[in-house]
């Protein structure tokens, strides 16, 4: 086609402008499929910008761009394979004389994952030494032990240390129920805030959780965040376990201690009570002449002389703790302190108002216990709890005498008013002083 078109320029120059059919006829006849010379597709493919004459329809099929990108991007990479050798990338530049291997070009992409080119690529790469696969084989193996090392490490020191071991899995299944019962806690006050009725919305179980949470919530505080401290934990660590029933709470303790602990601490709520009927007994005459202070009289009487007065008796007398000196604002400071330890409540500064929450909490659980269906539907280790909660000793009761005593407690505790707070807070020495386990515990039991 170079050649045809110098001939045409030397012969015609001055007839230019006639031949200019004649010479764009002449290029689009030799830019045909069937041009046996890639050589001369490439130039005419250049030179066409030069000359202005307009397109032939379906003429130049668009293979013949892709074709050209195709050549150049192979030389392109023959060169790189090379590493930038002339020598080498001329001999090994592929000839561009048929539209086959033009075709063959464009038909191989930058994408294309045939087998060959895996193989070949994987030839390419780099042989490693044997120095290299020796130190390669080295850190896997330090590796695959030291990850097996640390996998196993409980056991190691289960093996070599098995007391401190045992305390380890006591502290981490301890956390793993305290935040479960914190997330509990979290779920019933927010249904509690949320609800028009609100804690009474709740049953039983959920109220025992709302109220208990709380106390173990500031109870276990210290512990946990002295464990958490670098350095510090080491030593605290101990410390917790030495003391856990100061430190800790049931969550942690061991079912020896979840037996033991609230034995001690039964104990001590139980010698409380002596104070608690002193101190009703020294008020005894400032409420003279009160119409039920025969009644009341009579009733302190039966608990001086080792029996306890009957749900009816103590429903009469309600009015006489409405007002006056058995009013939860009448009473002294010292029956007030009284009052707390024997309910087992935390030391505050808001005494009136602890005992004002916690005479509240328990009657609204009586109420879900009748709604319930009654004290008889409740499980063995929940009469136990209920007894506990409440002022009575379950050690060595069987369910009956759990579930008649209790019965006694709901009768009275759902027939009184709000205003009545200090008859509910006083019920634990009205029904239970005299019980036969609650002195046994006293009197009897001299472990400390």
């Amino acid at each position: 086609m170079a050649l045809a078109l110098r001939v045409a320029c030397r012969g015609h120059w001055g007839r230019w402008p006639q031949e200019r059919r004649r010479l764009v006829r002449l290029c689009s006849t030799s830019r045909l499929p069937g041009s046996d010379s890639g050589q001369k597709s490439n130039y005419s493919t250049q030179e066409q910008p030069k000359m202005s004459a307009p397109k032939p329809m379906d003429t130049t099929p668009p293979q013949i761009k892709r074709n050209v990108a195709a050549e150049i991007t192979s030389v392109g990479k023959v060169i790189y394979e090379a590493g930038w050798d002339e020598k080498k990338a001329k001999g090994s530049q592929p000839k561009t004389g048929t539209t086959s291997d033009t075709s063959t070009r464009t038909e191989s992409t930058p994408g294309d994952d045939s087998p060959d080119k895996k193989n070949k690529d994987k030839d390419r790469e780099p042989q490693k030494s044997k120095r290299e696969q020796m130190r390669d084989d080295m850190q896997d193996y330090i590796f695959a032990r030291y990850f097996n090392y640390v996998k196993n490490y409980d056991k190691v020191l289960e093996k070599n240390f098995p007391k401190a071991m045992q305390l380890y899995r006591a502290f981490f299944d301890g956390v793993k129920d305290f935040f479960a019962d914190m997330k509990r806690f979290l779920k019933v006050a927010r249904i509690a805030n949320d609800s028009p009725q609100g804690i009474r919305a709740l049953n039983r179980q959920e109220l025992e959780l709302y109220m208990q949470m709380p106390r173990d919530m500031m109870k276990v505080a210290p512990a946990l965040i002295g464990c958490s401290l670098p350095m510090v934990g080491y030593a605290f660590f101990p410390l917790v376990f030495y003391y856990p029933r100061t430190f800790l709470t049931t969550h942690f303790w061991t079912p020896e201690q979840r037996i033991e602990f609230p034995s001690y601490f039964m104990k001590r709520r139980l010698q409380c009570n002596k104070s608690v009927l002193r101190c009703l007994q020294a008020k005894l005459k400032s409420v003279a002449g009160h119409h039920k202070h025969a009644e009341f009289e009579c009733i302190l009487g039966q608990l001086g002389s080792g029996t306890h007065p009957t749900p009816e008796a103590l429903i009469a007398v309600k009015d006489i703790f409405a007002e006056g000196p058995y009013s939860l604002l009448g009473m002294s400071r010292r029956h007030i302190k009284c009052l707390v330890k024997m309910h087992g409540l935390p030391n505050s500064l808001f005494k009136r108002h602890r005992l004002h929450e916690h005479a509240f909490l328990v009657h609204y659980m009586d109420l879900a216990i009748t709604r319930e269906g009654g004290v008889h539907n409740l499980s063995l280790p929940a009469l136990r709890y209920s007894c506990y909660l409440r002022g009575l000793n379950p050690d060595n009761l069987n369910a009956e005498q759990m579930i008649e005593w209790l019965r006694n407690w709901v009768k009275v505790s759902t027939l009184i008013q709000g205003e009545h707070i200090t008859l509910f807070l006083h019920l634990p020495i009205l029904l239970g002083y005299n019980h036969p386990n609650n002195w046994k515990t006293i009197y009897c039991n001299k472990d400390s």
